[in-house]
């Protein structure tokens, strides 16, 4: 019986990885990096984020010498609410240098340039590799961290060095009210990209948590939006083909909707 359950999971297993392994196959990616960051990525989620716009291979330098910087400080305190600071600080002092609206995670090794979602992203490993309980939220126009330490909530904004770690409970209160979804509010414009802080307290239609493999999935469809947005419709659809392998959600549905019917107009017209 054994050998029989054991034949059947080898054939499921092998199954499943061919699957996996046509479905990466039929992506469009735009590099050989892309490619092998994408087929790694399957168990590292690092990596994912490391395929956007990886037309070269940025240095891992700055975010191993982070690790290796905070396993010191978690060797010694564990899940202490000091860790998760220095967590916050030095993510701040070795890797957000600049904040600019859809910058990838790879723009982030290498210049320093990050958003909400890159940086999200590199918390979000982060407070997995130090066991700390936390949920990435999604909104509209935003992206941020909401992390429950001894039984309360902390919020981690990522766009703001000074003040971006909130701990006390009103001011948590206070931020989450401000991104709740409303159920009369209408979908977000679909070619806006995710990356800003909320200024002006508006509406809200989507207010939910996400993945580490979902929030990769955003990255690209930011990218996406910013070839929409320059009228490379074929390039914006290449990107979304891979968002939504990554996350299957409405608002990158609707846009690859809207390049397909843009690359149908061209051809139409030629």
């Amino acid at each position: 019986m054994k050998k029989v359950l054991l034949t059947y999971f080898l054939i499921f297993a092998f199954g499943f990885l061919a699957k996996a392994q046509d479905t990466i196959e039929d992506l469009p990616f735009d590099s050989k990096f892309e490619k092998e960051f994408w087929e790694a990525g399957q168990s590292n989620p690092y990596l994912l984020f490391r395929a956007v716009q990886s037309e070269k291979s940025p240095s891992d330098e700055k975010w191993t010498n982070l690790i290796s910087e905070l396993d010191q400080k978690f060797e010694k305190k564990g899940t202490h609410l000091n860790v998760l600071r220095q967590i916050f600080q030095k993510s701040h002092q070795r890797l957000f240098k600049t904040y600019e609206q859809h910058s990838t995670f790879n723009a982030m090794l290498d210049q320093g340039k990050f958003d909400c979602v890159s940086a999200s992203a590199a918390l979000a490993m982060l407070l997995d590799r130090y066991d700390f309980d936390y949920k990435v939220v999604e909104t509209d126009y935003h992206v941020f961290i909401v992390v429950n330490h001894e039984g309360n909530d902390i919020i981690l904004e990522s766009t703001l060095p000074v003040g971006g770690m909130i701990t006390a409970p009103s001011e948590v209160a206070a931020y989450l009210d401000g991104y709740k979804a409303s159920e009369s509010a209408q979908p977000a414009s679909l070619n806006q990209r995710i990356g800003a802080p909320q200024v002006a307290l508006s509406d809200n239609s989507i207010f939910r948590q996400v993945s580490l493999t979902q929030l990769a999935g955003l990255q690209y469809y930011n990218d996406a939006i910013a070839h929409f947005n320059e009228q490379s419709f074929h390039q914006a659809s290449n990107q979304l083909q891979k968002a939504l392998k990554l996350y299957n959600s409405d608002r990158i549905e609707g846009l690859m909707a809207l390049a397909e019917e843009q690359i149908n107009l061209l051809a139409s017209s030629k």
